[in-house]
């Protein structure tokens, strides 16, 4: 089910994308209240954090993309199917079972130690919390949000 559930993100996400064709460059990038301060700038992080935690749960570099040179929703689709199919390649390696925990240090030399599988479900649930943010922000410029019901979705297979 996680993978659904990345399936899923990853439909709702496509969704939102669209729905920002329609605003002007000047509404995406507007600062705003809560969030990561933007439209664009909240898009960015949910993928930039998805490449960040795969990558280390693969064992591999971690991508320090510059969100600056994200200036449009194309750059940003982009940057999803780059993400996205490293995403899926974990999952097509099943690293979820074969692989051991996931010890990371902070900032401060703290050590943590992760399970895959709990990792997967922060990508999840860290996405759906940004989403919220984006629902509140569609309000705001008077538009109606992306419909995110999940009943309502097929979200059981990979976006073509």
């Amino acid at each position: 089910m996680l993978k659904e559930l990345f399936y899923y993100n990853w439909q709702v996400r496509e969704d939102w994308f669209k729905w920002c064709e329609e605003l002007s460059s000047e509404e995406l990038t507007k600062k705003r209240t809560g969030g990561m301060g933007s439209i664009i700038d909240t898009l960015f992080h949910v993928i930039d954090c998805e490449q960040l935690w795969i990558n280390q749960l693969k064992g591999n570099p971690v991508v320090n993309k510059d969100k600056r040179s994200m200036v449009t929703i194309n750059d940003l689709k982009q940057y999803a199917v780059e993400t996205g199919s490293s995403t899926t390649g974990y999952f097509d390696d099943n690293r979820i079972v074969a692989d051991g925990p996931l010890v990371i240090k902070n900032k401060m030399g703290k050590e943590f130690v992760f399970s895959h599988e709990k990792v997967l479900y922060h990508i999840i649930t860290h996405e759906i919390h940004h989403i919220g943010q984006l629902s509140i922000w569609a309000r705001e410029v008077k538009k109606v949000p992306v419909n995110t019901d999940l009943l309502m979705r097929d979200f059981y297979k990979k976006l073509t």
